[in-house]
């Protein structure tokens, strides 16, 4: 019995302030603005945890001093890179590029093979560098990065070149405003893929 309160105290915790904040988002009392920077504040007080395996060569925060060679891209924001000797899944962190790959065919679309093909043009062969957020790993075990090629990051010339639209997934938020205002623009110029819309 007492298992159950718990877990009800614990859900409660969860659920009484997400109400509070729609209720707040609702009336105006606060702005979408105000919870990233909030959400901002307090994932940059966490330590950064990262594994001691990817930890070796890319750190939290900080783009490595390692470059990594990539093998393959997968899709539009996803890459496999060989690190440390091992092949590894790199997916972009804070973008989201059309499907091309996809399980289910009918998912897969011609914007998607137009970002695949960008992407491949840009990076298959090069040597990247990344750069890690809060969240080392997805559920996929994908490594999740803003990847750098030449010094420039991978994920802003995406959204630059309308190649890709983005999609944060808290905790990985530090340059969602950034993100945005490119994404913005990109689309005032209709580029890339937003010309075709």
């Amino acid at each position: 019995m007492k298992q159950e309160e718990k877990q009800k105290v614990k859900l409660i915790k969860l659920v009484v302030p997400l109400i509070i904040i729609v209720v707040a988002l609702l009336f105006g009392i606060i702005t979408k603005d105000d919870i990233y920077a909030a959400v901002e504040k307090g994932f940059s007080e966490k330590t950064n945890k990262t594994s001691s395996k990817t930890n070796e060569t890319a750190t939290t925060g900080k783009i490595s001093k390692t470059y990594f060679e990539v093998l393959k891209v997968v899709d539009g924001d996803t890459i496999q890179i060989d690190y440390n000797g091992t092949k590894e899944r790199v997916r972009l962190i804070g973008v989201d590029t059309p499907e091309s790959v996809h399980p289910d065919e009918n998912k897969n679309t011609e914007n998607g093979k137009k970002a695949s093909e960008y992407t491949k043009n840009l990076l298959t062969g090069k040597k990247v560098q990344l750069e890690l957020d809060v969240q080392e790993r997805d559920k996929y075990g994908r490594i999740l990065a803003y990847v750098y090629l030449d010094g420039k990051m991978v994920n802003k010339k995406l959204l630059e070149d309308g190649y890709a639209q983005v999609a944060t997934y808290p905790p990985n938020i530090k340059y969602v405003k950034e993100f945005l205002k490119i994404q913005e623009k990109a689309k005032e110029q209709n580029k890339g893929l937003w010309g075709e819309e």
